[in-house]
């Protein structure tokens, strides 16, 4: 099957929109696609199955949901939608719980190749990392302003001199860039520490200055 789906930009809203961004701004959530019309019930429910099996769980339906979210789902099969109200259609697909179990792995799936095909221009790292953090916002462990601020960072490839404040891709480490090797990559030291270490310039972010 054939995940990839061709992504036009969003128009600028003036007034902000409901993917949180303002009106100046530029972000792969307002990005424009019929993003799941390859993807029919019958492969959702595989991937459920494919879950279930792996988990060893009972593959099964939710009587009082499965049937009114495969009639939203195939309505909206062939809508061109912004990835932001992708991701949220996936997130409340979660929530029905249309099967017994593993609802959250099965549509954080969708999201995760989804956003990895439209990242596909992207280095690896920071394409895995927004397939990720997108998967994650619909299987309900991030909230939506992660989302939007990850997805924004990771979109951004930096051009990264001497003195620039940086973090990594999951921010679980800040620190400033020292020099630029001759090959590109960055020497950083992170902060309270004195060590300087060495990463691929896809792999860091630059920190928002407020």
């Amino acid at each position: 099957m054939d995940d990839e789906t061709q992504v036009r930009p969003g128009g600028k809203d003036h007034s902000g929109n409901a993917d949180g961004i303002g009106s100046e701004q530029h972000s792969p959530l307002q990005g424009r696609a019929a993003f799941i019309q390859n993807w029919n019930w019958e492969l959702v429910v595989g991937l459920n199955r494919g879950a279930c099996e792996r988990g060893k769980a009972q593959h099964g339906y939710n009587s009082e949901t499965h049937g009114k979210v495969q009639g939203r789902w195939e309505k909206r099969q062939k809508e061109e939608l912004t990835l932001g109200q992708l991701l949220d259609f996936l997130l409340q697909c979660h929530r029905s719980a249309p099967f017994l179990f593993f609802n959250g792995n099965t549509f954080g799936e969708i999201a995760r190749r989804v956003v990895d095909a439209v990242f596909i221009e992207f280095p690896i790292g920071r394409r895995r990392e927004a397939a990720s953090v997108s998967a994650h916002y619909v299987a309900g462990v991030l909230d939506r302003d992660a989302l939007v601020s990850g997805l924004n960072s990771l979109a951004k490839l930096s051009q990264f001199k001497a003195g620039d404040r940086i973090k990594t891709l999951r921010g679980s480490a800040q620190g400033v860039v020292v020099r630029i090797m001759k090959d590109g990559r960055i020497v950083w030291k992170p902060n309270r520490s004195t060590a300087e270490l060495i990463a691929l310039p896809e792999s860091l972010v630059k920190e928002e200055r407020i």
